[in-house]
């Protein structure tokens, strides 16, 4: 494990195997950490490590990574840092690979800053369909742990975060008329749950010029077949 510090946050990150970079996006929502990759049914880092370079990251505060949390932190905060750590890793060009809030954060980078990005793998991306509050009951879960009423961040300013975070729509970070005009290659193994609805992969891949949909993956009797489709996609863009 590895630190970069920005001003005063501080990003932990693995960096294992050889290969074409990808920077990994890991699930778990406000918690977003490298090591919930091993808890997955499909981890890229036991399936890719042999041939890819991978990049995987905690979000900040999540993991071993922390930062200050203002009333105008968002999407775009995260995107900041998640293209910081590649600078500083001095990678021009990368696959994504992104399961559950890996989903919108992949949209935000590929709507921002798609020449650095050679095609992105989205798992069971999180989506907004009559589920709103409880995305609103997973951050607050998540903000009880560091709410600071004496200093920052106050339960203010969380709530404002919170709002900044999860009140858009769909993808949340990027509407349909953006998904539309995203051309980077996409491979899209669908969700199917209250956090991660079927009606957000399908769009996605409806939408998006160059997506591809998977349905089923998660069974154990799937994942082999699914594991070599993701190389062999990852290898088609390399």
């Amino acid at each position: 494990m590895a630190f970069y510090e920005k001003g005063l946050t501080k990003i932990s990150y693995d960096r294992e195997g050889e290969g074409a970079p990808i920077l990994l996006l890991a699930p778990g929502g406000m918690r977003s950490a490298n090591n919930l990759w091993n808890n997955m049914p499909w981890n890229p880092r036991e399936r890719l490590r042999n041939e890819f370079e991978l990049i995987g990251m905690d979000q900040r505060n999540a993991g071993s990574s922390t930062g200050p949390i203002t009333k105008n932190d968002d999407w775009g905060t995260y995107k900041e840092d998640q293209i910081s750590l590649l600078d500083h890793l001095e990678i021009e060009s990368c696959h994504l690979i992104g399961m559950c809030i890996g989903g919108p954060f992949i949209a935000n980078l590929l709507k921002s800053n798609p020449e650095r990005f050679k095609s992105a793998v989205m798992l069971q991306p999180v989506g907004i369909d009559q589920n709103k509050e409880a995305f609103f009951a997973m951050f607050d879960d998540w903000a009880k742990e560091i709410v600071d009423e004496e200093s920052e961040p106050t339960s203010r300013t969380l709530n404002k975060f919170k709002h900044n975070m999860w009140d858009g729509n769909f993808l949340i970070t990027a509407d349909e008329e953006e998904v539309a005009k995203i051309q980077t290659p996409i491979l899209i193994l669908m969700g199917d749950d209250l956090y991660h609805p079927q009606s957000t992969s399908r769009k996605i891949a409806t939408l998006a010029p160059n997506a591809t949909l998977i349905e089923k993956w998660k069974d154990i009797k799937y994942l082999d077949t699914v594991n070599s489709s993701i190389i062999e996609f990852l290898k088609r863009h390399s």
